[in-house]
Parts: C-alpha cells; structure tokens; sequence
C-alpha cells in the first residue's frame, strides 16, 4: 500500500506541474488597457508587465509624463482585442495582486521588449524577476543610441551625476536619502544619468533623477 501511495504522489506531482507549465502556452484575450504597462484580460487578471516601467498618465486631469499616452497608444495597437500568451518569472503577483508577466503576441514577439526598443517604457529590475534582463536590456541600449522616444528629450541632463545600489538596480540624486544609505558594497558611481539607464538601472522614486527637458 505504501509503494501505492508513493507512485500515487508522484504522479500528482508530475501533473500538477505539466499544469502550470501548461498554463504558459494559454493564450488569453486582453479587454481593456490601462497605460503602457498594465491591460486587463478577458478572465478578469489584471496584468503588469514584467520587467519594464512606462511614463505614468495622470488620471485626476494633471500633467502626463512625457510620451505616457503614446505608450499606452502603442500598447493598446498592439494587444486592444488581441490574443496574448503569459510567460511568467520567480514571482507571480505584486503587492496589488496584479499578474507580473511577459506578455507575447501570436507571432512570438514580447510586447515588453517592442515597448523598451521604441523608446516608450526603460528596464526595471526588480529582484528576483531577472529572467529577460540581458534582452530588455539590449533593446534598451539600442533605443538610447537613437534617442527614440523618451530618450529624444534625454540628453540635456547627460552631465548629471548619479548613485547607484548594485543590490536594487535603482539610481539617486547624490543628495537623496536613499543614496546616502547604500552600503559601499553595493555603492557604484555614475557620471551620468545617461550611463546608469546604460547599465540597466532605473531612477529612484522619491528623488526622481530627471530623464527629460
């Protein structure tokens, strides 16, 4: 009966995890698009994308950020009514109980990457969700070598130095509270904001390093 019971559990095991690697190669119709980063899907899950940070609209009438509806302009011509497949990372949810995934198109392309490569959102790492770092990351390199998007008002602030937390990915104003609690380990220096969007980094909320005009 025991030898039963052991086959029994593996068994389950194997399908319950034939189940959620299946659920990666569903796809699901997007409803509603909220910004560049964040759409609604037919079975009610509100998704972020994984990866990546667009410019915020302002809903309450205020100034947008600068290129925030072309984002979600562009998002929305890409998956408005369409079918996309979820490809997720070591962490399913956000603290808003949003999905976190890698939204991909039926052609294969990821919407996140097309969305950095035009210069409509920059890379946000947020550990342990690292999976497609190197790849955002070269389309983010290439966005910046064109001035593109939200790097065609970039280089005005290029002398601004900045600090940056190797442990987070995230860069400061020399001045900013953050900053000045970044352990020397994790400590790295960039003359400008320019190189630290270079490396991946993206800027601190609180101090908001300016990345345009």
């Amino acid at each position: 009966m025991r030898f039963k019971k052991v086959i029994f559990l593996i068994i389950l095991i194997f399908l319950q995890g034939l189940s959620l690697s299946l659920t990666s190669f569903a796809f699901h119709r997007v409803v509603f698009v909220y910004d560049g980063d964040t759409v609604l899907l037919k079975n009610g899950a509100k998704v972020r994308y994984l990866g990546i940070n667009t410019p915020e609209i302002d809903h309450e009438g205020s100034k947008s950020e600068f290129m925030a509806h072309k984002a979600k302009d562009f998002n929305q011509t890409l998956v408005k009514g369409a079918l996309v497949r979820l490809e997720y990372d070591k962490e399913r949810k956000d603290r808003y109980k949003r999905v976190l995934g890698y939204v991909f198109l039926q052609n294969g392309d990821m919407v996140n990457a097309l969305l950095v490569r035009k210069g409509l959102a920059y890379v946000i790492s947020i550990r342990p969700n690292l999976k497609y770092r190197d790849l955002l990351l070269e389309c983010q390199r290439k966005a910046l070598k064109e001035s593109v998007g939200i790097w065609s008002n970039f280089f005005r602030d290029k002398g601004e130095h900045c600090i940056g937390n190797r442990r987070s990915y995230r860069f400061h104003r020399p001045d900013c509270p953050f900053a000045m609690k970044i352990s020397q380990k994790n400590l790295i220096k960039f003359r400008s904001i320019y190189d630290a969007f270079w490396e991946g980094y993206s800027p601190c909320k609180r101090c908001k390093p300016s990345v345009s005009r």
